[in-house]
C-alpha cells in the first residue's frame, strides 16, 4: 500500500492538532476523538465507525495485520498519513505505540437514540471520575452483553482516549448514551425496568434477588457511591459481601460482578435440567 503523505517533522500542523486533541476543549471544539491501537481500532471499524484521518508507522507494528486494517481505513474514506517514528512518539498515548492512530467523530447519543430488546440489561454510571473505570466498565458490559450503557452526571469525557484504551475498543461495540439522571430516571420509569443500585446497608446481597427481568444496575463513583436520588428511587438494593478488610471494591470490580449474576440468571435451563 502506497502512503498518501509522509510526515516527518513534529513542527507539522497535523501532528500539533493530534497533540492539541489530548485536551478535551479541543476535541470538543473539533467534534473529534482519537483510537490509537490495533485493537481499538479493528474493533472500531467491525462496529462501522468511519476513521477520518490514519496515521501509522511501520516500524512499530508489532504483527503482519497492519496493512489490511489500514486498507479498511482507506475503504472507509479515511486519509491515511505515514509518520516517522519520532513523530508517531509524539503523538501516540501509549508507552508501548502499536504505530496506529486514528481520528474520527466523537460518539454522541441520547436516550432517544437507544432501541432495546424486550428484556434488557442495562447500566447507568452516575458520575464517574476516572476515565480507565468507564472503560473498564465497558469492557465488562461488551462481555456480558449489556444492551446499553447510560452515563449520567458525567465527570469524565466519554471520548477521552484513556476510555477507549480501557475499554479495548468496546466503546464501538456497546451503544453509549449521556443524559442527566433525572432525565434517565424518567426514562427507565416509562419502561418499566426495575433499577438496582448497590450499598453496604442492603439487607440482601446481590445473588439473592431476582436479575432476570428488565433491570438497570446504576453504578456510582467510588469516593462518593450513589447521589441520594438513585439511592431513593432503586426498586432494589443489595450488598456484595466483603469479607476482609476492605469496606469496598473498585467501581467496574462491582459492576462485573453484578452484570455477570443477572448473566447466570438469564441462562435459560440446561437440557439436563430439564429432562
Amino acid at each position: 500500500m502506497t502512503p498518501t503523505n509522509l510526515i516527518t517533522s513534529a513542527q507539522n500542523s497535523r501532528i500539533k492538532n493530534i497533540v492539541h486533541l489530548r485536551q478535551r476543549s479541543h476535541r470538543d471544539a473539533d467534534g473529534l476523538m482519537i483510537i490509537e491501537g490495533f485493537r481499538e481500532l479493528k474493533r472500531a471499524l467491525d462496529n462501522q465507525y468511519r476513521p477520518v484521518e490514519l496515521y501509522f508507522c511501520p516500524e512499530l507494528f508489532q504483527g503482519t495485520n497492519e496493512p489490511g486494517l489500514m486498507a479498511q481505513c482507506r475503504e472507509a474514506g479515511a486519509l491515511l498519513f505515514e509518520c516517522s517514528r519520532p513523530v508517531f512518539e509524539k503523538i501516540g498515548y501509549r508507552d508501548r505505540p502499536e504505530g496506529l492512530l486514528a481520528l474520527g467523530p466523537q460518539i454522541r447519543r441520547s436516550l432517544n437514540d437507544l432501541s432495546l430488546p424486550p428484556n434488557p440489561l442495562l447500566i447507568v454510571a452516575e458520575a464517574i471520575e476516572k476515565p480507565g473505570n468507564l472503560g473498564t466498565i465497558l469492557r465488562s458490559a461488551d462481555a456480558a452483553g449489556v444492551q446499553a450503557l447510560i452515563v449520567c452526571d458525567r465527570c469524565t469525557d466519554l471520548n477521552n482516549p484513556n476510555v477507549v484504551r480501557a475499554s479495548i475498543g468496546t466503546l464501538f461495540s456497546v451503544p453509549v448514551a449521556e443524559a442527566s439522571s433525572p432525565d434517565t430516571l424518567a426514562w427507565l420509569r416509562a419502561r418499566n425496568i426495575r433499577i438496582l443500585a448497590a450499598t453496604p446497608h442492603a439487607e440482601a446481597d446481590y445473588f439473592d434477588v431476582d436479575l432476570s427481568g428488565p433491570v438497570a444496575i446504576v453504578v456510582g463513583a467510588e469516593q462518593y457511591g450513589l447521589s441520594d436520588l438513585w439511592m431513593r428511587e432503586a426498586d432494589l438494593k443489595v450488598r456484595i459481601p466483603m469479607l476482609g478488610q476492605a469496606d469496598s471494591l473498585n467501581v467496574s470490580s462491582a459492576t462485573t460482578l453484578l452484570l455477570y449474576e443477572a448473566v447466570r440468571q438469564r441462562r435459560p435451563p440446561s437440557s439436563s435440567a430439564s429432562q
